[in-house]
């Protein structure tokens, strides 16, 4: 059974629902990446969404695509990330860490070689933002293969028959984008996201975490009371922006933040 599974199954068992963070690996420099990880683990996630830096971030809004210039200026790589859980993995075995990105770092260096690099650093998932079914036939199974999950984005716009194709490939969760945007995108309609969200369960068995325009712990609780997960990313960037060049603020920040969360998703 998958860390990511687990992560799930124990958090049904409990009544509770699963906290995920999105932060850039690298940003705004290499070295705050990983201990931001673990004080990210203590402030109570559940798993880990760790973005890939990329030259062309076309389903982020600003903030994220300056988190990604900030890394890519230290030169930040896909194999570099890589390293970075490999690091983390040497204190933790237990929390799922999830790439999150783009094709085209992947396609570079080789599906299979990625996937085999992947898995021996220690993460459990790969989301693509830019990865379409029609195209993660030869992929999806693949990543599989050795242990990874391919996680899928569903949209507002996403049909059922659609939704139903996507889900065929997808393992570990799917992530809803709760509105049609981009990353740090404002408006958040919770009565919209639940009758979505009861559509997209009669097509996959799969966990649903939601994404986009979560800002503070109302609208955190607000998303958990329909969906299985809340993927916060924007937020959490933005107070990187804010002290960059001062690690411990920035870090404190997040952590602020994502424990507000916590407490409100767990009244």
């Amino acid at each position: 059974m998958s860390r990511i599974q687990q992560c799930f199954d124990a958090l049904r068992a409990s009544g509770r629902k699963a906290l995920i963070p999105y932060v850039t690996a690298g940003d705004p420099n290499p070295e705050m990446t990983l201990p931001l990880m673990h004080e990210l683990v203590e402030a109570g996630v559940d798993v880990i969404e760790l973005g890939i830096p990329f030259s062309d971030p076309m389903a982020d809004g600003p903030v994220i695509q300056l988190a990604m210039e900030r890394a890519l200026a230290h030169n930040v790589s896909l194999r570099q990330v890589l390293d970075m859980v490999r690091e983390f993995r040497t204190t933790n075995q237990t929390t799922p860490v999830v790439l999150m990105g783009y094709l085209n770092p992947m396609e570079r260096m080789g599906y299979e070689t990625f996937a085999k690099a992947a898995a021996a650093a220690g993460i459990d998932g790969v989301l693509t933002v830019d990865l379409p079914p029609e195209e993660a036939e030869e992929v999806a199974p693949l990543f599989r293969e050795h242990g990874l999950d391919c996680i899928f984005l569903l949209a507002p716009t996403t049909t059922l028959a659609r939704a139903r194709k996507i889900c065929e490939h997808a393992s570990g969760y799917v992530y809803y984008v709760s509105l049609k945007g981009v990353t740090g995108s404002a408006a958040l309609n919770v009565t919209e996201v639940a009758d979505k969200l009861t559509q997209l369960r009669s097509v996959t068995d799969l966990p649903i975490g939601v994404g986009f325009g979560i800002r503070d712990g109302a609208s955190a609780a607000a998303v958990a009371g329909v969906a299985d997960g809340v993927v916060v990313g924007s937020v959490l960037v933005n107070q990187i922006a804010a002290h960059v060049g001062e690690p411990e603020q920035a870090r404190a920040g997040i952590t602020a933040v994502i424990r507000e969360m916590r407490a409100a998703m767990d009244r």
